[in-house]
């Protein structure tokens, strides 16, 4: 059975992830900050393990890492991330900068133990340059940051053999994204999905849409 690990899956885009992935038969580890209370979460058949997590939380990292001691994952998604605002720039910084990267490497082992060994970190168009140096905003600043470390790192997480990627999962109406926005979370999942199955080890460290298209960075 193949598993997928989803962090920050209780809404929007993380939540629809979960739903096809059960219904296509994957075993799903999903994140929650309130695992007690999993609203939409709990109403899901299949096999779906809640895991409590508040990115910032180094011991719920930790234990989050020992919970999956005897397990691989095959494909590790992290969705979790605040538009921010109202919040401080640093929490929002912690939370959508610091946070992907912090929970991945705590489980780049786990990812080494399944078959596909594939990651994928959500950014935003809202983080890419271009070259410039132009105000992003807090959101956009605190992915640009995402996407620099992620380039850092990459080189790294591929020598390992990882095939990881940064994704900007579209315009997606969410409660983040808004009723405007031009996709569904349904039709945002389902791309995501297809390009997580299409990944192979020459994709290792781009930058991809929720179709498939290269973005720049």
């Amino acid at each position: 059975m193949r598993v997928v690990m989803i962090i920050g899956a209780s809404r929007g885009i993380g939540l629809e992830l979960v739903r096809q992935y059960l219904a296509d038969g994957w075993r799903v580890h999903a994140t929650t900050r309130t695992p007690d209370k999993p609203g939409a979460l709990g109403k899901f058949a299949g096999d779906l393990v809640l895991h409590e997590l508040d990115v910032r939380n180094a011991d719920q990292i930790e234990a989050l890492r020992l919970a999956l001691a005897g397990e691989g994952i095959d494909v590790l998604i992290y969705n979790a991330g605040v538009y921010g605002t109202g919040m401080p720039r640093d929490e929002v910084m912690r939370i959508n900068a610091d946070a992907p990267i912090n929970v991945t490497e705590a489980l780049l082992d786990t990812v080494l133990r399944g078959e596909d060994k594939k990651v994928l970190l959500m950014t935003s168009q809202m983080g890419a340059r271009r070259g410039s140096r132009r105000d992003l905003g807090t959101y956009g600043e605190s992915k640009a940051s995402l996407n620099a470390r992620f380039r850092e790192l990459a080189p790294s997480w591929g020598s390992r053999g990882i095939t990881a990627i940064v994704m900007h999962p579209g315009w997606v109406r969410t409660d983040m994204g808004g009723r405007s926005a031009s996709l569904s979370p349904q039709e945002s999942a389902a791309g995501i999905r297809s390009v997580i199955d299409g990944l192979e080890p020459k994709d290792h460290g781009r930058f991809l849409t929720w179709d498939g298209s290269e973005h720049p960075w």
